[in-house]
């Protein structure tokens, strides 16, 4: 099974994700780490992606959820997955993927995202992402305003895992 975290950044996709994978004794992949460079560059610069920035880097991020079904390993991924297209093009296998979407008031998101340090994704571009997010109707909806460890165990009871 594959299990895909998404939602805005600052949502804590990693910290949930991670958390989540130890919790289930499965492997974890950040997708922003499958980026290639001229998108990190782009977005450090406080430059929104566009769609034909993110089409090669879902192009990776699906085959790495095909080889992750096909040697039939369980992962959570994390990943922004925005849009309604962004998420058609990571559903490999519905039968086999569970889509879970965290959400908090944009202040919540804006704090976090204050207190972070050396990630390439700057604070200044969380306004485009709500703009851009098309919030997913076939997803488990967690708010991330608790501690991680509660959010888990949210997703956990949720899935059924």
């Amino acid at each position: 099974m594959v299990v895909i975290i998404m939602g805005v950044s600052g949502a804590g996709k990693t910290t949930v994700g991670q958390a989540l994978a130890r919790s289930l004794g499965w492997r974890f992949l950040d997708a922003d780490d499958l980026h290639p460079r001229s998108n990190v560059a782009k977005m450090a610069a406080g430059v929104p992606l566009t769609d034909e920035d993110r089409t090669p880097w879902l192009a990776v991020v699906r085959g790495q959820l095909q080889a992750a079904m096909e040697r039939d390993e369980d992962l959570v991924l994390a990943s922004s997955a925005l849009k309604r297209a962004y998420r058609d093009q990571l559903e490999v296998d519905p039968a086999r993927t569970r889509w879970v979407y965290l959400n908090a008031p944009r202040e919540v998101l804006a704090g976090r995202l204050a207190k972070r340090h050396g990630h390439f994704m700057p604070p200044s571009l969380l306004d485009s992402q709500l703009a851009t997010l098309e919030v997913p109707t076939q997803a488990l909806e967690v708010d991330v305003s608790p501690p991680p460890p509660e959010v888990v165990a949210r997703v956990r009871e949720g899935l059924k895992l």
